[in-house]
């Protein structure tokens, strides 16, 4: 069976591509790595946001397995421009994959993307990978899997969060396996 382990990135100051982790989000990681570091893992792919880089650096780091960053796993953008509204216009993409916003990237096409950096894991011969990225991508990855997985699943991800992806032949399973 191989198991692909979604990481949500931990606490962070913001949402920037260069936002740290928060005082808490640091000693977050470092419990991260404790909770990952019984299970097997041999191969490590992060969105190259700091704040995901630096979630997985510690566990990298107890185990030597060196972070692969990966373009694929950026949050997704869900419009060019700030919107008061954005929660409902979130909310609406989960409904209509295709939906696009000016500037945005629809769901279909973020949940693609990151379903290709699960299949090329699950060619590879790993056993057990870590994926490290946000929660929009996260849960639309998820969804990918289940299409039960939506908007309120969405908001009740938490920082960080870890889910077991696995395959047994093609059959996938989901476990949420974190608890903060």
């Amino acid at each position: 069976m191989k198991n692909v382990f979604i990481v949500r990135h931990c606490k962070a100051e913001g949402q920037a591509a260069d936002a740290p982790l928060t005082g808490q989000g640091v000693q977050q990681a470092l419990e991260l790595a404790q909770f990952l570091l019984d299970k097997g893992i041999d191969h490590i792919v992060s969105s190259p946001y700091r704040r995901a880089c630096d979630t997985i650096k510690p566990l990298a780091d107890l185990i030597g397995v060196e972070v692969v960053m990966d373009e694929r796993l950026t949050e997704r953008i869900l419009s060019g421009r700030n919107k008061p509204a954005w929660r409902e216009m979130l909310r609406r993409t989960y409904e209509d994959l295709d939906m696009c916003y000016e500037g945005g990237e629809s769901s279909r096409t973020a949940m693609h993307r990151a379903v290709r950096v699960v299949e090329e894991i699950r060619q590879n011969s790993s056993q057990n990978a870590v994926i490290v990225s946000h929660g929009n991508l996260i849960s639309l990855l998820l969804k990918h899997y289940d299409n039960r997985i939506g908007f309120r699943e969405w908001e009740g991800l938490s920082n960080p969060d870890v889910y077991r992806l696995s395959f047994l032949q093609d059959a996938p399973g989901i476990q949420r396996i974190w608890t903060s």
